[in-house]
């Protein structure tokens, strides 16, 4: 008897000692409000952390009692959030132009040219401005002449008088048009008689004004040295940087060369470059050769799976390829920046090949070309593209979507709307004077999109519009601009609700990607990239939104910025 109680006794505290051994974690993050972005969105209050993935969220209680680790992180009740994805900007773009003369934000052309002689006087070491060394460009982005007192675009003439033997490029903020002074013109070959296909030369009194639109771009940048490997590195790791202090983990960089590929792909392999990348190709003769023959290629951080094409130019610049007329300029519908056969030829490619087709589309003569093309392949070749369908379809995303014919928005069966919302809060100011007070309540329909298309991937287009994912959330939302105007929101009927809009910025961008196991939510086995915000964006009153920091940024599980 006694030794059947002591063999008892000696059982129970046997199993009493193995319920207390707890499950081993790396990281343990407790007493937060956790928004996993789930289907259910659900809110824990814990979460455990290995290897770089997410073992569990929970309760407290649980996950106390469940795991134990080196690290435990209470966070005292503050919101926590998937990494944010920014479904559309220039990552690589970005990084270079922080080295360049920034114009974003310049109230006239005068300012503009302010800023370039401070810009090379500096260089210079004050020595006067002309005197800047011939063999160098002078490369400038940002300026918006629709911000400008006088909104007529400017010419080269102050540029010529002040650098006669100096090459000057200064892009306009969408990448859509630049001013060139006469050195640049020259370098590029440049003349009256130039002709352009999807792009034009204006002129003013029979003489270039310098100004370039869209593929006339090409023309002079092509003759602007490239940067070093050295100088790339340097433009990555800084605009890394400042992505991960707004909390981006992901980053979808919409046009980029095997060169710049292959460097980011050496950084993040020798760890030296922890942002993850969705690259999308340029529309470019070697991206083709050597993608199309080795096939989609991917790593935890690199995913090279998609191809960008522009379909047209911008709105602000009147690129963008419209039905009917420019309300504000007679017997004008923009233009394409390629041939439909080219555009129908490139679909039937990527299809068979297996790659993701993004193409930008500001108008809505461009957006109704491309869905149809987009249609007729999937049709074509029985595959499914419908971003509602199945998780093994091609995804294929118009990026932008900015005019949409309202006959053409049931044609998103077919497509993902890719969008930044900050360019409506951006463009409110004029974009009537483009299109008109009917037409202009088809533009930015972001609510539309979405019933249409099932989901919405959300961005910024950094460096045409800010890097801030808050901006972003505040316009998707409350559809005013950063000085909180208008007070009742731009078209506020095509705002998104808050959830819509962080699952835009997490697991719809990861699902554009082909990378919603890995990412975009919260959960078990998918990678622990995660911020902490100050503010609960979910809850505060919606003007808050635009104070919001970022208390830390954590990619992998590793702390990647702290405020």
């Amino acid at each position: 008897m006694i030794k059947h109680l002591i063999f008892a006794v000696t059982l129970l505290t046997s199993v009493t000692s193995c319920k207390r051994e707890t499950l081993k974690a790396d990281i343990i993050i407790t007493n937060a409000v956790i928004y996993t972005v789930d289907s259910a969105f659900t809110i824990a209050e814990a979460m455990a952390i290995k290897d770089g993935k997410i073992i569990e969220t929970g309760t407290n209680d649980y996950i106390s009692k469940t795991y134990s680790a080196k690290v435990t992180e209470n966070i005292n009740g503050q919101a926590v959030f998937p990494g944010f994805i920014d479904s559309h900007c220039h990552f690589v773009g970005y990084g270079l132009g922080l080295q360049k003369i920034d114009l974003i934000g310049t109230k006239s052309f005068k300012e503009v040219i302010e800023r370039v002689t401070a810009y090379t006087r500096v260089l210079d070491g004050d020595v006067a401005s002309n005197s800047f060394d011939k063999n160098d460009w002078i490369i400038g982005r940002g300026w918006d002449q629709n911000d400008w007192p006088i909104k007529d675009f400017p010419d080269k003439n102050i540029l010529d008088s002040l650098y006669p033997t100096t090459p000057v490029f200064l892009t306009r903020v969408d990448g859509h048009a630049a001013l060139a002074n006469s050195e640049a013109l020259k370098r590029a070959g440049i003349t009256i008689k130039t002709k352009i296909n999807g792009g034009d030369l204006l002129t003013k009194n029979g003489a270039l004004t310098g100004v370039l639109i869209d593929n006339a771009l090409d023309l002079v940048s092509v003759k602007i040295p490239k940067p070093s490997p050295e100088l790339l590195k340097q433009a990555l790791l800084a605009a890394q940087k400042n992505c991960f202090e707004v909390g981006i983990t992901t980053v979808d960089d919409a046009g980029l060369l095997k060169k710049d590929i292959d460097v980011i792909d050496r950084l993040q392999k020798n760890k030296e470059l922890k942002m993850r990348i969705y690259a999308m190709l340029s529309d470019d003769s070697v991206n083709y050769a050597h993608y199309l023959n080795a096939g989609i290629y991917k790593t935890d951080r690199l995913n090279v799976r998609s191809f960008k094409f522009y379909a047209d130019g911008a709105l602000g610049s009147r690129g963008a390829c419209l039905l009917e007329n420019y309300q504000d300029q007679k017997n004008w519908k923009g233009f394409l920046l390629n041939t439909p056969k080219h555009f129908e030829d490139c679909a039937k490619l990527l299809v068979k090949k297996g790659f993701q087709m993004n193409t930008h589309c500001i108008g809505d003569s461009a957006a109704r070309l491309l869905l149809n093309i987009y249609a007729k392949a999937a049709q074509e070749n029985n595959e499914a593209i419908n971003s509602k369908i199945k998780s093994g379809n091609k995804r294929w995303r118009i990026e932008h979507a900015q005019i949409i014919h309202p006959s053409d928005l049931e044609k998103f069966k077919w497509a993902i709307p890719s969008v930044q919302p900050t360019h409506a809060t951006s463009d409110m100011y004029w974009a009537k004077n483009r299109l008109g007070n009917d037409r202009v309540k088809t533009a930015y329909t972001y609510q539309d999109l979405l019933k249409a298309s099932g989901i919405v991937a959300l961005g910024t287009d950094f460096p045409v519009e800010d890097i801030s994912p808050f901006k972003t959330f505040y316009a998707a939302v409350a559809r005013k601009d950063s000085k909180y105007f208008p007070e009742r929101g731009f078209q506020i009927e095509n705002g998104l609700t808050r959830e819509q809009t962080l699952r835009g910025m997490t697991i719809w961008g990861a699902w554009a990607n082909f990378e919603e196991l890995e990412k975009g939510s919260l959960e078990k086995n998918k990678f622990a990239d995660f911020i902490i915000l100050d503010n609960n964006i979910m809850k505060c009153p919606i003007d808050k939104v635009l104070k919001t920091k970022v208390i830390a940024t954590y990619i992998n599980g590793e702390k990647v910025y702290t405020k």
